[in-house]
């Protein structure tokens, strides 16, 4: 399966930007989708899953209550809403697939995107 991200851009901190990822080449509704996100100088970290159904998700501490994972499989996208950005979430981010459960582990997931830029302005 082939990803590609966008969305990305600046914002100020306490706004909002919607992320999308589109997927192509396979059958989308077989992949729990993640995302991603590395900060300039920092290794890469999960941020959240959403299971193949769409009906479970998984978020880390660090975004849970500000952002929410969504996909819809009729458009093979997969979505990350962010709310009250901080600072802190300057990254570049990346979708990610892969055929096994929710996982947070970055081997796990077998496709990557390409990445899109967030920067959050204090």
């Amino acid at each position: 399966v082939q990803l590609q991200a966008y969305g990305g851009g600046f914002v100020q901190a306490g706004g909002s930007l919607r992320l999308s990822c589109a997927a192509s080449g396979s059958t989308f509704s077989r992949y729990t989708m993640g995302w991603f996100r590395q900060a300039p100088g920092k290794e890469r970290e999960f941020v959240s899953a959403v299971a193949r159904s769409g009906f479970y998700t998984y978020y880390a501490d660090s975004v849970k209550g500000r952002f929410t994972i969504s996909r819809d499989n009729a458009k093979n996208s997969v979505y990350l809403q962010m709310n009250s950005l901080k600072p802190e979430d300057t990254a570049v981010y990346y979708c990610a697939a892969q055929k096994d459960g929710l996982v947070r582990s970055e081997i796990e997931y077998d496709y990557w995107g390409q990445g899109t830029l967030v920067t959050v302005s204090s």
